[in-house]
């Protein structure tokens, strides 16, 4: 068995909680490896009894599964009401003039996906983003291009994973 379809088998199967389902078995591998590759759509329909497109309506109904593997970094921009009025679109524009991008997604060589979020859950701190999980309160364009900026800087994993 190569690497990735034991890693998918064990955070399948290892689930310690009571009740396992399609869903908590879909996080477990996103979990262990970061994205739901298809390997493990046909191991968790093999594990619940559920057909591979059973398991796919489940996956895809969801905006935070990943299907493919993850970039190096991440920024997101919220741009929910609060950051919206506050001024995301000009931390936005300058996020992804700083990453290359003309709109949301990843960089050709995969080192940083930028995206919208619909709410960060700091309001108090308007405009916020996120960088590697972090939150940046009260960001202007010119902070965000200076995170952005400094991303290049570190070294890129060696497992190619994107974490």
């Amino acid at each position: 068995m190569d690497r990735l379809r034991q890693t998918i088998t064990e955070a399948v199967h290892g689930q310690s909680q009571p009740t396992v389902t399609v869903l908590s078995s879909l996080l477990a591998v996103q979990d262990a490896i970061g994205y739901i590759p298809k390997e493990a759509l046909e191991e968790v329909a093999a594990f619940t009894g559920k057909t591979v497109n059973d398991i796919w309506a489940v996956a895809s109904f969801y905006p935070n599964f990943k299907f493919e593997p993850l970039c190096q970094h991440t920024v997101e921009v919220c741009w929910g009401t609060t950051c919206h009025l506050v001024g995301a679109m000009p931390v936005m524009k300058s996020v992804l003039d700083t990453a290359g991008l003309r709109e949301a997604g990843d960089t050709p060589d995969k080192f940083l996906s930028v995206g919208y979020n619909t709410c960060l859950g700091a309001c108090s701190q308007a405009p916020v983003i996120s960088v590697n999980h972090r939150l940046v309160g009260r960001v202007s364009p010119e902070t965000a291009a200076r995170r952005v900026s400094g991303l290049s800087a570190l070294p890129k994993p060696e497992d190619g994973h994107g974490q």
